[in-house]
């Protein structure tokens, strides 16, 4: 069964966010990584200090939903009150994870199609047809 997560973009503050969100919240931050972090490659951007200290991926757990955020970088653009968060969908196979993405994006925008990445999910990000943004990941590694 997939699940559905909040993902929050933020403009270079999306680790002090977190702090104060697992100061309300409790429990622990089982992962923050920087931009700098990332393996260099074609779909990677050179990024600047200050960029590459900004937030890549963060996650919350807060009850059964995960709390998840990044900060915008220059490949991303600024990001705006409207454009800040996604809906996050973990699947249970690379099959689900395809049609999920191919429906979900049919008439939208498919700006990171589904592909393996560096953390090791088969992940793509899109905005649907109604300007919602969407992502979709499957990690036969992970369980959420």
């Amino acid at each position: 069964m997939a699940t559905i997560n909040p993902y929050l973009i933020f403009n270079g503050n999306c680790e002090e966010a977190f702090l104060f969100y697992q100061s309300v919240f409790g429990g622990e931050i089982p992962y923050m990584g920087k931009f700098k972090e990332m393996p260099p490659g074609d779909n990677n951007p050179e990024l600047s200090e200050e960029e590459g200290n900004r937030v890549m991926h963060v996650c919350l757990p807060i009850g059964s939903v995960f709390l998840m955020g990044s900060d915008s970088n220059s490949a991303s653009g600024d990001v705006a009150f409207g454009n800040n968060v996604s809906i996050s969908i973990n699947v249970e196979s690379r099959s689900e994870a395809d049609r999920v993405f191919n429906e979900l994006s049919a008439e939208g925008n498919a700006y990171m199609p589904m592909s393996d990445t560096f953390w090791g999910a088969y992940f793509g990000m899109f905005a649907d047809k109604f300007g919602i943004n969407w992502m979709v990941n499957f990690d036969e590694n992970q369980k959420q």
